[in-house]
């Protein structure tokens, strides 16, 4: 790469990291003054909850890429078995996580055994 080609690299870093780091210096300038349980960290809380919610349903339902080819019903019971390894697990996340990655591996493996291929 040449210094010629950094100008356009940099305006994409700066553009890409300086919003985030401005709510992120707030944060730590304010975290002394707002007290954990104050109803707008209740609410910041909660919207960034049904965030990461959103998210993950809009990945489930509709995927992109690679999970597309995968069929719902492993995807759901991905979803449904992880969730029950994380409770069986006293919610240990990591449990969770690698039992619905085993499951929807295992479902990606033996779709085309269904399939007829």
């Amino acid at each position: 790469m040449t210094p010629a080609e950094w100008p356009p690299i940099l305006v994409v870093l700066i553009a890409g990291a300086l919003p985030t780091a401005v709510w992120r210096w707030l944060g730590v300038a304010l975290a002394d003054h707002v007290s954990e349980d104050s109803e707008i960290l209740v609410w910041v809380r909660c919207v960034a909850t049904a965030l990461v919610a959103a998210v993950i349903a809009k990945l489930i339902v509709f995927p992109d890429g690679a999970l597309a080819d995968v069929p719902m019903i492993v995807r759901f019971l991905a979803i449904a078995v992880g969730y029950g390894a994380f409770f069986l697990a006293k919610q240990n996340v990591l449990a969770g996580v690698l039992t619905a990655q085993g499951i929807l591996i295992a479902g990606i493996l033996l779709t085309p055994l269904f399939n007829g291929g």
